[in-house]
């Protein structure tokens, strides 16, 4: 699977899984006494979740870090562009990025992560 933020690969490919949730719609609903029925109105298409679930790896602890620190750069609030197997996913906030502890693994150290996205815009 080939995982893009902003055209830049920063996450391993082994292990990584994406789930892309429904697109969120919303509406008003408004009644009046005496009246039967109701006024819906449609306020169209919300936001989405999309939620990453991976393992980083580095030749060592230090390398490691630098990985974690390129994806943590990318939890400032912004829109950015996730890329999801050329399936692009425009103005998406990281929302949060949490690591589970890291453990010696063949030649490197590794580390499980998630990440959780919101679409701010679905079009």
């Amino acid at each position: 699977m080939d995982v893009r933020l902003d055209g830049e690969r920063v996450f391993d490919s082994e292990g990584l899984s994406v789930e892309v949730g429904p697109v969120k719609r919303d509406r008003v609903e408004r009644s009046a006494a005496g009246l039967d029925g109701v006024l819906s109105v449609d306020l169209g298409s919300r936001t989405r979740r999309v939620k990453q679930c991976g393992v980083l790896r580095g030749q060592s602890k230090a390398k490691l870090r630098e990985k974690i620190e390129v994806v943590s750069v990318f939890t400032d609030g912004k829109g950015h562009l996730l890329t999801v197997d050329g399936q692009q996913y425009s103005n998406v906030r990281v929302d949060s990025f949490e690591v589970t502890g890291e453990r010696i693994s063949g030649v490197g150290v590794e580390t499980e992560y998630e990440v959780i996205y919101t679409q701010l815009q679905v079009q």
